[in-house]
């Protein structure tokens, strides 16, 4: 799965399942743990969706707030996880 949009909308789909917030509440850059959306023990549930959904494998040194800060960040790590030539 390359397509962009598609990875966006299934890691809004997670965020929302997944906490009380309002639909609304959550856009592509609206930074989850800064806003208190999500918080540590919701990273690594994050982690482990990402990693079974997307079949990426998250290495200790990329588990930086850069790449989980907001779904586009998410998505790019995702993107880059795919296609480790690009």
């Amino acid at each position: 799965m390359n397509n962009l949009p598609e990875i966006k909308e299934k890691i809004k789909q997670f965020i929302l399942e997944n906490t009380y917030v309002a639909t609304d509440q959550v856009q592509n850059d609206t930074l989850i743990f800064a806003q208190g959306i999500f918080d540590s023990m919701g990273f690594i549930s994050l982690i482990s969706f990402l990693e079974q959904t997307f079949d990426v494998k998250a290495k200790d040194s990329e588990l930086l707030e850069d790449n989980f800060e907001s779904i586009d960040a998410m998505a790019g790590f995702v993107l880059r996880k795919l296609n480790p030539e690009n």
